[in-house]
């Protein structure tokens, strides 16, 4: 049964008040970004602020504040993650069928350095594409995460279906200097078609959790966000949960901490917009979508937090 409708009567009725509880649990001071790109991804980086973890307004009269310029030239699923010396570094896909992914990093998000295409597929010629790729810092041991989703046609036949051409996996590198990477290598396999995953270390029980996306399309389609855990950051993870969103298509988890509360943000891509579900647990969830609102066009991005005086550079970049 789904996860979501395991909720008790008690969390229910507590549910009409989250948003109320969620925004008032937020620090006044703090301030919360959301990368994402928009369109097919050809215009490039885009973000989006917010107080409360609610309501994101655009930046930048929602125009791009990066532009790709290496591999398909897209800029999808723009993921980021601030280094402890400050330094924002960036992933992200640079083509529907690249064996690559984008990597940049800047140090206030409006300068950048030049982009490069790190090939994580190169080895595997008979792989399909690199989706969605996620960076996580791991700061048990001062090592970059980058994750991945990619198609290796015949590489896990028992979940290949003939009404689908894709049967992804979840496959990383990682790094400690973004000069030298580890070999690429198998990150999860939990059984089916998956992508889209989001790290997130759950400091209060000791855990780290990692969201992601059951991508199975037949012979009864999933198109759901699910939680799987384990005792570091790199793995391994257990089996995937139920699932945590509702009866409607989700993609593009990304978690962030507002308060005492864990909001997951996903792209409800089948509706045009973008939806979230909260727990103050990572176990039980309920579905917060009428609460969110994010900038018209927002697709697949990652929610973080910064310095205010981030958001101040970056209020100060004119538009075009």
């Amino acid at each position: 049964m789904n996860v979501l409708k395991t909720a008790t009567i008690a969390m229910m009725i507590a549910a009409v008040f989250s948003g109320s509880a969620v925004a008032q649990q937020a620090s006044p001071e703090s301030v919360y970004l959301f990368s994402y790109f928009r369109g097919n991804g050809e215009t490039g980086l885009h973000l989006a602020s917010s107080h409360d973890g609610l309501r994101w307004t655009a930046l930048k009269n929602n125009q791009s504040f990066l532009t790709p310029e290496i591999g398909s030239k897209l800029m999808r699923d723009p993921s980021i993650v601030q280094g402890p010396d400050g330094t924002f570094h960036m992933v992200w896909t640079t083509g529907w069928w690249d064996n690559g992914i984008g990597v940049a990093h800047s140090k206030d998000l409006i300068n950048w350095s030049e982009q490069t295409f790190l090939p994580v597929m190169k080895h595997e010629p008979a792989a399909k594409n690199c989706w969605a790729p996620e960076i996580y810092y791991d700061e048990q041991t001062a090592t970059y995460l980058i994750c991945w989703a990619t198609t290796i046609p015949g590489r896990f036949p028992e979940t290949e279906h003939p009404d689908d051409d894709h049967n992804h996996r979840m496959y990383y590198v990682a790094t400690k200097d973004f000069q030298t990477y580890t070999d690429t290598a198998l990150f999860y396999e939990p059984g089916f078609n998956v992508i889209d995953t989001f790290i997130i270390r759950d400091a209060k029980n000791d855990r780290y959790a990692m969201f992601l996306k059951n991508e199975t399309k037949a012979p009864r389609a999933e198109k759901n966000i699910r939680v799987a855990f384990s005792e570091n950051a790199a793995g391994p993870y257990g089996p995937a949960s139920e699932p945590i969103t509702g009866d409607y298509w989700a993609e593009g988890p990304a978690a962030l901490k507002v308060g005492q509360r864990w909001i997951v943000y996903f792209d409800k891509y089948t509706e045009g917009r973008y939806g979230a579900v909260a727990s103050s647990d990572l176990e039980t969830w309920h579905d917060i979508s009428d609460q969110v609102h994010f900038p018209r066009g927002t697709r697949h991005g990652t929610a973080f937090e910064v310095d205010p005086s981030v958001l101040e550079k970056l209020n100060a970049v004119p538009s075009n």
